[in-house]
Parts: structure tokens; sequence; C-alpha cells
């Protein structure tokens, strides 16, 4: 697998953020959908990774800097096809690490509330997220998750996960 900051231009990763948020509105109401759109990911506060292998992409996930010592996990999404092959996990890995790298205190995100994002919910509490209050623009919805994580700041190794632009051929 391989993991890299994606320039939003393939049609593969067009189709993975189409599948993305049919499945937000089919198990939220419309106004307690705060997926990003394609021109939504391509602000400049956000990096947008996609999970590769081979000629498919498996999964995406993005980081949006909120403030110069918080960050938010946006489009966390793995395709459906390669579900349970530690997509997320790698994925949310990679965002751990940059915000870690990019020196944030906090990293925090929404997700549903429904049936549906258990699996979400259980990854993240997986990995050290704990429930809190809106946060950012966020207000209380019976039908939004918020999770945070403090950061502790570490030295970074020499070497570092994939990082380039574009998609694997």
């Amino acid at each position: 697998m391989q993991i890299i900051i994606d320039d939003l231009t393939d049609p593969r990763v067009h189709a993975l953020l189409q599948e993305h948020l049919a499945g937000m509105y089919a198990n939220s109401p419309a106004e307690s959908v705060h997926a990003l759109d394609l021109s939504g990911l391509k602000a400049a506060e956000l990096t947008f990774w996609t999970a590769w292998e081979g000629e498919q992409v498996l999964g995406c996930g993005a980081l949006k800097q909120l403030d110069p010592a918080h960050g938010e996990i946006k489009s966390m999404r793995t395709a459906a096809a390669h579900l349970r092959k530690g997509v997320a996990q790698r994925i949310l890995a990679q965002i751990l690490h940059t915000a870690q790298q990019r020196g944030y205190q906090r990293l925090s995100l929404e997700t549903g509330s429904t049936a549906a994002f258990l699996p979400a919910l259980a990854l993240y509490e997986g990995f050290g997220f704990n429930r809190c209050g809106p946060f950012a623009h966020y207000r209380e919805d019976p039908f939004s998750i918020f999770m945070s994580l403090e950061i502790q700041a570490h030295p970074l190794a020499a070497t570092e996960l994939t990082q380039q632009k574009g998609h694997p051929a």
C-alpha cells in the first residue's frame, strides 16, 4: 500500500469522494453532513492523502489546519471494495504523523452518530481519541460525535512515509 499526498485530479479519486458523500447523506440528515466536496478539499489549509495498491485507490483522508496548534481530520473513507484491510489505520497513522510533524497539540474530528459510523468510532477510539464537545464552527447535533486527541511533540525519524503529488503509475 502506498499513501500519497493527492492532487485531486484523478477520476478514480473523484469516484471515491462521490462514494464518500453518498454514504454520508445516506446515514445522516443533510443538515448534519459536514463532509467536504472536491472544491472544499482543495482549500489551502487542507492536505489530502489517498492510499493506493497498483491502479486501485483504496481510501482517503485529509488534515485541515484550524490554527497553528489544532488540526481536524476530514474525509476519512475506505473504498467499499477494500474494507477491513487496514487502509483507514494506515491513513490515520499518516495524518497523526503529519499533525505531530507540524507541531499540533490537538487533533479533532466530527463523525456521525448512527450505527453506520460504529467502525469509524472504533478506529478513532483505538488510536486514543476521546469524545469531546463541538469545536471550531461545529454546534451540538444529535447526528454528530466530536472527538479529540492531545498530541505530544516528538522528534521525527529521518525517513518519513511517502509524500508526493500525483498518482502511482
